[in-house]
């Protein structure tokens, strides 16, 4: 490719209106990262997050994050504050990889969400919540807590299915490894519950908080009946069960629209490989799906624009493997005919691209291979894995692009290291 990709500057918030004119009316917003542990990431999704909900009037936030820890978050958001700075409230992302949403770049979107409900009427105030299906002991336990409150065939129900889990330890593997050779297992009782619970609720209206929790406690009902799907897909192999956690993710991301009013507006972070088209990358290949896909197909394209991620070089939060310590990982340079390694060679800097200037351009309608990394990386290993092949203008409706990007700033372990970071809140 000879002659320069067309594309805006991006140095401060300011650049982002090329941005918000192409967004319009789109109902929902996502917004990608190239990896969970990047600084810049959080910071231009805040930044980004901020102009949507006082420019366009988006109603919450939708995150790859647990259910029940974010919707205390939103609870807190949405009563008078405590004085419990949002950093202390993040500490309850505690569930490994515990930087993902317990870093000082989310507290610090947190705490202007705080601010800006404070002097607004409940049914103004933004909202955030998990869409991911990964807490399946957390739920259970917080539908103990609820149901016994809405009726006795509820709460009957519920200690039905949580007493079928409880031979497992609280540990979904085992679960999964210990059903995969008999015909027993708990996806009567999940199904029961969640029947049970949803004849107790009436229909979903935006009224306040009670209505909310109602929906919560549906919710974590909810996560129960496809966590018990999503770890026997597990052993299944194959992307059945990524198909499983996204397709949770898009019936979240519709019931949460549903709750909020049908002129709600959503905004969605989650990683590019949740986020970006799955049709438009080797996915497709495989039998899987994903929640941008999902969302143009079921909200209508016209609705629904998707942000991608990325970065030439830099450094990370992530870990050598599953459950191990969180590092800081130097991100070496991207290949050269990668997508990252294209940008920098053309434009060399940080910039914004609207996929409406790089569609008409033949050479990026075939696939090129564009960088993901997630919370288990191994920089030493990149030239075996970490790329996507992807036809980048209809992965994404637009593109972020860092030349360098620093590592995330995770917050700390134990509760008496309050110092915040250099800079913190980074000047926005």
């Amino acid at each position: 490719m000879t002659a320069s990709l067309p594309h805006h500057p991006l140095q401060s918030a300011a650049d982002l209106d090329p941005l918000l004119a192409q967004i319009g009316d789109a109902r929902v917003v996502l917004l990608g990262e190239a990896s969970h542990g990047t600084h810049e990431y959080y910071t231009w999704r805040a930044a980004l997050t901020k102009r949507l909900v006082e420019e366009k009037g988006f109603n919450f936030v939708a995150v790859e994050g647990d259910w029940p820890d974010c919707f205390e978050v939103n609870l807190a958001l949405k009563q008078p504050h405590d004085g419990q700075a949002a950093a202390q409230l993040l500490r309850r992302f505690n569930r490994w990889p515990t930087w993902m949403w317990g870093n000082w770049e989310v507290a610090a979107l947190v705490d202007w969400l705080w601010q800006r409900n404070a002097p607004r009427p409940m049914h103004q105030k933004i909202g955030f919540y998990g869409l991911d299906v990964y807490s399946l002991w957390e739920s259970l336990e917080q539908i103990m807590q609820y149901a016994g409150q809405k009726s006795e065939e509820a709460a009957q129900a519920a200690r039905r299915a949580y007493h079928c889990f409880e031979p497992y330890s609280a540990d979904p593997q085992e679960y999964a490894q210990a059903v995969a050779f008999v015909s027993e297992d708990c996806e009567d009782e999940v199904l029961t519950m969640l029947r049970a619970i949803q004849r107790q609720t009436g229909p979903i209206v935006p009224d306040g908080l009670q209505t909310e929790i109602d929906f919560a406690t549906e919710q974590n009902a909810l996560v129960a009946v496809n966590a018990e799907r999503y770890y026997k897909a597990m052993l299944r192999g194959g992307g059945s069960s990524w198909n499983v956690r996204d397709h949770h993710m898009m019936d979240t991301l519709t019931r949460l629209l549903q709750l909020h009013g049908p002129e709600s507006k959503a905004i969605v972070w989650a990683h590019n490989t949740h986020v970006g088209d799955a049709r438009y990358t080797d996915m497709v290949a495989d039998g899987m799906v994903n929640l941008g896909q999902l969302a143009r197909q079921q909200l209508g394209r016209q609705n629904v624009y998707i942000v991608g991620f990325g970065c030439y070089q830099g450094s990370v939060v992530a870990a050598r493997s599953w459950g191990a310590p969180l590092e800081t990982m130097t991100v070496p340079e991207a290949r050269p005919s990668s997508w990252g390694g294209l940008l920098h060679t053309d434009i060399g800097r940080n910039a914004l691209l609207l996929s409406s200037d790089l569609k008409p351009l033949p050479a990026l309608q075939d696939h090129i291979n564009h960088r993901a990394i997630g919370v288990v990386y191994r920089p030493e290993r990149e030239k075996y894995g970490n790329y996507v092949p992807t036809i980048v203008p209809e992965r994404y409706d637009a593109f972020l692009h860092f030349e360098r990007t620093r590592a995330l700033h995770p917050l700390p372990t134990s509760p008496d290291e309050h110092v915040p970071p250099d800079l913190y809140p980074w000047g926005e």
